[in-house]
């Protein structure tokens, strides 16, 4: 006891008396709350690295284990056997117990366990049974290589941690809340698991990516092995059934159907998005049907589904494991090396222990043998005395004692005697041989495994993804995800108002001058006429200064938003113009637009979406001395700069009125736009491969595998399905499309030559046969492309490569037209040949693509970094301003039937 706990009032206190004893409650309060937090950390919550289970799933799989006899037991029979080894209740094993069977793992299930998907609960124990699964008996117990203890009360047996030759903690995940510290290890996939551990026992790097039972897709970028302050972005996968219809198929992991219907709904009273309806189909399979209101567009729609309710999520992992009684922060590649480890060392323990028993029985064997051939039996006829039988029988076994690998012992020749004289009466040396040669053979065997344990924890890694690994396979797709601007996806829910005179703007002004359509997420940026700007968040109704010039939804960064402005210095007394942007700007503070001199004013102001220059024409007063008091000024003539720039001299006279004599065009280059095709995105900034130089009125090209193809805008909230995509570039209405395709009412091969000729965008156009069976086999739009095939003539159906120019066969169509057939032979192979035109037409960034085989990802990758480099050096070539070039990606495959 501490030596504080015996004094009061700073004096010592003497032993007979009665406070002597008594401890301070502020102590025992520390010495209670460690207690507490020690046993919920290592009793409760934390999982153990050895066996990846809780106490309570420990106990429930011993309990299974304890009750197997190879039938299902009712779950409410398996509580209760459980509840020997656990002292927390019935609830507690029951939901621990439920959450085991859902995971599909070591429990097989019977009845209604409920749905992780939807979050249905499963039916109370009385009627839902359970066994323990063909995995879990093979995998997870051995009682040879288990450490007992025992139960809480000392009545029962149960082990420390179960010998599992598994990374079970990593296949079924962990979540846990303890006192001060939490755990959170997310599923992995079982396959890949198992071959991580088999590159592990071959000296090879592993990476592990975490796969979700409720499938969907995830960004794993910032995974950091499983470590705390790493972080997994989880999506919902989301298919466009038509323009007016959306599907979910696959939910986030740790959300239900029905949490993820209620946000899509607040998300749509809040006016984050705009739905008619939405309705959960969910049987089988996941199905959410989502119906969009009028004029939404599906991309723009899927987007904000993302950025405003449970489509997107964000999990943070954090793998913590007790290791030797202490918990412990480890990453997924440790936690995995360490089971695969032990695993070794079980295999290795459960083969020494095997060793064991066989030369045991070969040396009983052999014993029994001896004893019987050389009727040793029969010297001990006339013992009297226990003593006298075990001497005459071990002195008729000296002979053969050197013989064994060890010394042979009293309970060795009691064990002799036991033998019945049935046994001895029936023995047949022939068979006893034989069984003595199995013997020697199983130990011979298990000695070359222990020689080779690394090879046989292979062997038995692959017998394990071999028996159980059907049916097992991925069901998370890895991706990486664009991060979405919440203020370019939320739908425009609110109309913005303004009241020039008085300074209020909001979208509560519904009596006063509309200006446009905006989000209630939105920032919105105003130029008054004494020359100042600002920028605030929108509301209901805001005072942002009198006499308002402009009013508008300001985007920061956006480069093409140009303003073009004349002012009058207040120092100078000249009339000043200036073009200039707003990229950055902090809220709520006011900035100068002219040179901030006092009694400066502005006289005109344009705001241009795409860069316009327009042509004013400016009006001096009468009475000053210019001698033309009438002029025009075109924009045009000056450069964009900053907001801060004081701009040129337009005249130091004094100027009556400003007007616009007409409107201008753009004076920008055209956009610059990439592809991106890990995540089918178009964007402007550099990511993957450049596809063109884009003016107001052009448009993508997208020629798809089904055989259509379809034209739409560059917008940058475009979603194109890289699976479906053969081609996409820059469109250019002079480009001609070859296609060879093959019908499936007439099982002919057909090429046709193209352009496309219609202008309709967002709408597929099938080029190739409609009739069941028909597809896409080359696309190609290189100017003269070639193509091989290998064809079989003849009844002798000898195999011949042919090769053809497809510009020889047939000249260029319209788009409906069937086209030509290829070659009246049958079709083995068809490929495009690389020729010198093909190779000129790739270097200006047109792909030729073959389809009808799907690309792997080593290979599109690898097709993606080629393009890549081409497409800088092209950008290199030709400058920025060139928008005349057509650009396109796609990827080269043969076709095998």
């Amino acid at each position: 006891m501490n030596e504080d706990n015996n004094k009061h009032n700073g004096r010592e206190l003497p032993e007979d008396d009665p406070l002597h004893d008594v401890k301070p409650v502020s102590g025992m309060y520390q010495d209670w709350f460690l207690d507490y937090a020690s046993y919920v950390i290592l009793e409760r919550a934390v999982p153990a690295i050895e066996d990846g289970l809780k106490p309570v799933q420990r106990r429930i799989m011993h309990a299974m284990k304890v009750m197997d006899d190879g039938r299902f037991n009712k779950v409410a029979n398996i509580i209760g056997a459980t509840m020997q080894y656990h002292p927390h209740g019935d609830a507690s094993i029951g939901d621990a117990m439920v959450n085991m069977g859902q995971k599909d793992l070591l429990i097989e299930t019977q009845g209604n366990w409920g749905d992780i998907r939807t979050g249905d609960s499963a039916a109370a124990p009385r009627y839902i049974e359970a066994r323990l699964s063909k995995f879990a008996l093979e995998v997870v117990f051995n009682s040879k290589t288990t450490t007992w203890q025992l139960s809480y009360d000392g009545r029962k047996k149960e082990p420390v941690t179960l010998p599992v030759k598994f990374p079970l903690l990593l296949a079924q995940g962990v979540e846990g809340i303890a006192v001060g510290l939490s755990t959170r290890v997310l599923p992995h996939n079982f396959i890949e698991l198992i071959k991580a551990s088999i590159d592990i026992l071959k000296g090879k790097k592993s990476r592990l990516y975490p796969d979700f039972p409720t499938g969907g897709q995830a960004d794993f970028s910032e995974y950091n092995e499983g470590l705390r302050g790493g972080r997994v972005k989880v999506r919902a996968k989301i298919e466009q059934v038509d323009k007016k219809t959306l599907i979910i198929c696959d939910i986030p992991f740790s959300t239900t159907t029905t949490g993820l219907i209620e946000s899509i709904i607040k998300a749509n009273d809040k006016g984050k998005i705009k739905i008619k309806h939405v309705v959960d189909n969910t049987a089988r399979d996941v199905e959410i049907l989502i119906t969009l209101a009028p004029g939404q567009s599906p991309d723009i729609t899927i987007d904000a589904l993302y950025a405003f309710t449970d489509c997107e999520i964000s999990i943070s992992p954090n793998a913590c494991v007790i290791v030797d009684d202490k918990p412990q922060f480890l990453s997924v590649n440790k936690i995995l090396r360490f089971n695969t480890e032990q695993t070794v060392d079980l295999l290795t323990r459960e083969l020494e222990i095997r060793q064991e028993e066989l030369m045991e029985k070969i040396l009983f064997s052999s014993l029994e043998k001896i004893f019987i051939e050389n009727r040793i039996y029969r010297d001990i006829e006339e013992c009297e005395t226990w003593e006298s039988v075990i001497d005459a029988i071990n002195k008729g076994l000296e002979p053969f004692k050197s013989d064994f690998y060890r010394e042979i012992t009293e309970d060795d020749i009691v064990r002799l005697t036991e033998i019945k004289i049935k046994r001895i009466s029936r023995f047949d040396a022939l068979k006893a041989d034989e069984a003595l040669n199995k013997l020697a053979a199983e130990l011979e065997e298990v000695k070359r495994y222990l020689a080779d344990i690394t090879g046989y924890a292979i062997s038995y890694f692959k017998n394990l993804l071999e028996k159980y690994g059907k049916g097992r396979e991925r069901k998370t797709e890895i991706k990486s995800f664009e991060k979405i601007s919440s203020t370019i996806v939320a739908a425009n829910n609110a109309k913005l108002y303004i009241n020039r005179a008085d300074g209020f703007v909001g979208y509560g002004l519904k009596k006063d001058e509309y200006i446009a359509d905006c989000s209630d997420i939105d920032d919105i940026l105003v130029m008054r006429r004494d020359g100042k700007c600002m920028v605030s968040r929108i509301s209901d109704k805001m005072f942002m200064g009198k006499n308002i010039m402009y009013a508008g939804v300001w985007k920061k960064g956006d480069e093409r938003m140009v303003y073009n402005a004349v002012y009058v210095d207040g120092n100078s007394g000249k009339t000043m113009v200036k073009r200039f942007n707003v990229l950055a700007i902090t809220r709520d503070k006011e900035y100068d637009l002219t040179k901030g001199h006092s009694g400066s004013k502005m006289l005109y102001l344009s705001a241009n979406p795409n860069g316009e220059a327009e042509v004013i024409t400016v009006k001096l007063t009468a009475g000053c001395k210019a001698r033309k008091k009438v002029f025009d000024f075109d924009f045009s003539a000056l450069e964009v700069k900053g907001r801060g720039a004081g701009g040129n001299i337009l005249t130091k006279y004094p100027v009556r009125k400003v007007e616009i004599k007409s409107e201008g065009i753009s004076t920008l280059s055209g956009l610059d736009i990439w592809y991106d095709e890990s995540v089918g995105r178009l964007n402007k900034d550099e990511r993957g491969v450049f596809i063109g130089t884009f003016n107001r009125e052009d448009k993508i090209l997208a020629v798809l595998r089904d055989g259509t193809y379809m034209l739409t805008g560059y917008e940058l909230t475009n979603r194109y399905e890289q699976e479906k995509i053969v081609w996409i570039g820059r469109f250019d209405p002079d480009l001609v499309v070859s296609a060879v395709y093959y019908d499936g009412e007439t099982k002919q091969h057909f090429v046709k030559r193209f352009r496309i000729e219609t202008q309709t965008t967002n709408k597929p156009f099938g080029f190739i046969s409609e009739n069941q069976g028909s597809k896409l086999e080359v696309v190609t739009l290189a100017a003269n492309p070639v193509v091989e095939l290998e064809v079989i003539k003849g009844k002798e159906r000898t195999k011949t490569k042919e090769t053809i120019t497809l510009s020889d066969i047939i000249d260029v169509k319209g788009w409906k037209a069937t086209g030509n057939r290829l070659t009246s032979h049958k079709v083995k192979k068809i490929w495009l040949e690389q020729t010198e035109t093909n190779f000129e037409s790739s270097k200006k960034g047109i792909r030729t693509v073959d389809v009808g085989k799907k690309v792997t990802r080593e290979k599109r990758k690898e097709e993606m970094e080629k393009s890549k480099k081409e497409s800088k050096t092209e950008k290199k070539s030709k400058g920025r301003d060139n928008g005349n070039e057509t650009f396109g990606i796609g990827t080269t495959i043969e076709l095998d039937f």
